[in-house]
């Protein structure tokens, strides 16, 4: 159970979110991960914070680190000087996967230019990420998630209304960057089995902010039309959203009119009401319909809302709190937790990876996902062993 990239080598150059994201999902999948940091202060993210583990104390960690780097291995090198840098292009020469996220150019200024690891390593599948594309009139920009959040259309789309767009609550855009990232990595080795030949694969936030605009790209594209901000109600689909109840609020989907009709035979409601027939009408008429559910939601508490919903088979749920998610029982089942053994600060529990993977047999499948999960490292903890390794 070590993973279906066992024996893949990762050399991790990255650091922040996008890239570190990127080797962690490697790492989860069973490759072995070399992170290379800077001497001392180590990759941005240690830094970051509150809240940090034992800030009193020289083992002062920031679990913004901890939460995407784990299954990783630390050594510090300094590009700058030529030993460490020898020392880099031996990793290299070994190596089946490189990831970089530095401002376009500046890997080749460093003396490591795609030509050179052509010629280090032709089987090298290299990850560059960028902030808004390698080329391009404005490529050579500086990238962070919130500001490319806003340039690539993201914002303008979340938020209560057009007046007050509001950025995803996590950084999604370096997520999705680094998700697309270890997507083309993957894909890409295997190409390498066909050709016996590494590539480059580039991406970047606003890429990837994009790529997942989905519905709404389209609708621009296709429609002419520009979608809007308009709080937690979706576009096209009526009744779809959170609804207000006695002491709290509910989400609730009709997807199709079959729902409509269950949830209407439910409370009491004319599915056929003017202006209410049809999707297409009641997401013109939206908060009519909102107005009208709410009204009959008014004296039903969450709980008594969510049992009467699923009992008349509505797809519908309650937002729960952080602290909630990490303590219902679902995702605990799910595997979305795991606990590992960190060498400061002991015996840790971090969210979990998002992939399991199951082994079809005569008496039924056998999960053969990962278990055994390594804690982030602290910073040049691997420095003696992958240096004599690497000169052995």
């Amino acid at each position: 159970m070590t993973g279906p990239l066992d024996g893949i080598l990762v050399v991790d150059l990255t650091r922040a979110l996008a890239g570190p994201h990127a080797g962690m999902m490697l790492g989860d999948l069973g490759a072995r991960v070399v992170k290379v940091e800077s001497p001392g202060s180590g990759d941005d993210t240690r830094g970051w914070g509150p809240p940090f583990v034992q800030p009193d104390t020289g083992d002062r960690e920031s679990t913004y680190f901890l939460s995407t780097n784990r299954n990783k291995e630390s050594v510090t090198l300094d590009l700058k000087d030529e030993d460490d840098k020898a020392l880099l292009r031996e990793l290299i020469r070994r190596a089946d996967v490189l990831l970089e996220n530095f401002r376009p150019g500046t890997l080749t200024r460093l003396g490591f230019g795609t030509d050179v690891l052509e010629q280090l390593n032709p089987r090298l599948v290299t990850l560059s990420i960028s902030g808004f594309g390698h080329d391009g009139p404005e490529g050579g920009r500086a990238g962070y998630d919130q500001i490319a959040q806003g340039e690539a259309g993201l914002m303008s789309l979340t938020g209560p209304g057009p007046e007050d767009p509001q950025r995803v609550g996590v950084p999604i855009g370096d997520l999705l960057a680094g998700m697309y990232g270890a997507y083309g990595v993957v894909a890409a080795l295997l190409e390498r089995e066909r050709t016996g030949h590494g590539q480059v694969v580039r991406t970047s936030l606003l890429a990837a902010i994009v790529g997942v605009h989905a519905f709404q790209g389209t609708a621009w594209t296709v429609a002419g039309q520009v979608g809007r901000a308009q709080g937690n109600h979706h576009p096209s689909i009526a009744p779809y959203g959170l609804f207000h109840c006695q002491g709290g609020s509910v989400q609730l989907s009709c997807g199709n009119e079959s729902l409509w009709r269950r949830l209407c035979a439910e409370f009491g409601l004319d599915p056929e009401a003017p202006g209410l027939a049809t999707n297409g009408e009641r997401v013109g008429n939206r908060q009519q319909v909102i107005e009208l559910l709410e009204r009959t939601f008014a004296d039903l508490s969450p709980e008594e809302l969510l049992a009467r919903l699923a009992a008349a088979g509505i797809p519908a749920g309650k937002v729960r709190a952080i602290d909630e998610v990490y303590t219902w029982d679902q995702t605990l089942s799910q595997g979305l937790l795991v606990d590992v053994d960190h060498a400061t600060l002991g015996r840790l529990s971090l969210p979990g990876p998002p992939l399991r993977f199951f082994a079809p047999g005569p008496d039924g499948e056998t999960e053969t996902t990962r278990r055994d999960h390594a804690a982030p490292p602290v910073l040049g903890s691997s420095n003696e062993a992958i240096r004599a390794w690497l000169r052995s």
